[in-house]
């Protein structure tokens, strides 16, 4: 059978056939590991509302137009006011109790921000990522606080101004305040150094691990492959997650999506919004149905959020 169009052409929907990929094979490990079946369960709900999330956004992506900067500014807000809303743990305060869940803002809400600011400059969204990045410093959470300062810095290197650079500034503060505050919380069974331990619970949970891992890194090459013109994109979204892979090697934080965290999940799955449109040189993206014909936009706050819709 033919894979739909969406799936073919369009390096989002490479990026959502990746997503539900990685899930899986991490369910197959939690499973495998001995998991209680609500951790996978987490997982999979997480999935399907990070899906039902992307749909919203690629729907409402006119009507974001404008405000995209605001929104920024908005999930920095949250992150902000997670230490003090939050739950802390060793010290870190970087938690968030949904009922009987722990979510973590941040995984949610950084990746998103980080490469959708490649295609959204203006004042308002490099204060956006200033607070987020003194949010990663309060927390401390030195894992995101380095997953913003690899982003921005890939950000400076393919599309370098004076935001991109000021918010650069800022994350690499925050970062040094974040490495110098304790951060000692342990290790959570099926959450964390799961690289390290996946081999001792067999062959093929290890194997599936290090596949959905792989996966998690497949769009960029679709990228690559389906839109050329998108590779400053591609560059981004890889650096933000092999940095969030990285902090999953080098410290006790969460293994995106193949270990159990509905956040990162969740996260990855909605970073998964800016992977579609064309960079122009004025506002850095254009919509797919306006390609050809772009025009520029500006309002008071925002240059406006050139990301694709859906098509009505």
């Amino acid at each position: 059978m033919a894979l739909p169009h969406f799936l073919r052409r369009s390096p989002q929907g490479v990026g959502v056939a990746c997503a539900i990929g990685a899930t899986m094979l991490g369910g197959v490990y939690l499973a495998l590991a001995g998991a209680p079946a609500q951790l996978i369960g987490v997982n999979l709900a997480a999935l399907v509302l990070g899906l039902t999330g992307l749909v919203a956004l690629r729907h409402s992506a006119n009507a974001l137009r404008g405000m995209a900067g605001f929104a920024m500014l908005l999930a920095a807000l949250v992150m902000l006011a997670t230490p003090a809303i939050g739950e802390t743990a060793e010290g870190a305060s970087r938690w968030v109790a949904l009922g009987p869940l722990f979510v973590q803002p941040s995984l949610i809400l950084l990746p998103l921000m980080v490469v959708g600011f490649l295609h959204r400059r203006s004042v308002v969204a490099t204060l956006a990522m200033l607070v987020a990045a003194l949010a990663m410093a309060l927390q401390p959470d030195r894992a995101m606080a380095g997953v913003l300062v690899v982003g921005l810095a890939a950000q400076v290197f393919v599309r370098p101004d004076r935001h991109a650079t000021v918010a650069l500034a800022g994350s690499l503060a925050a970062f040094l305040v974040a490495l110098i505050r304790p951060d000692t919380v342990p290790a959570m069974p099926y959450v964390e150094q799961i690289y390290f331990t996946a081999f001792e619970v067999g062959l093929l949970a290890g194997f599936a691990v290090i596949g959905g891992t792989v996966l998690l890194l497949v769009p960029p090459l679709a990228i690559a492959h389906l839109a050329p013109e998108q590779r400053p994109t591609g560059l981004v979204f890889a650096a933000v997650w092999l940095a969030t892979i990285a902090a999953a090697l080098l410290g006790n934080y969460p293994t995106p999506v193949v270990g159990y965290s509905g956040a990162a999940v969740l996260g990855y799955v909605l970073s998964l919004f800016a992977l579609s449109g064309t960079p122009s040189p004025s506002t850095g993206f254009v919509p797919e149905r306006d390609q050809g014909q772009h025009r520029g936009q500006q309002d008071s706050g925002d240059e406006g959020l050139n990301l694709a819709p859906v098509s009505p």
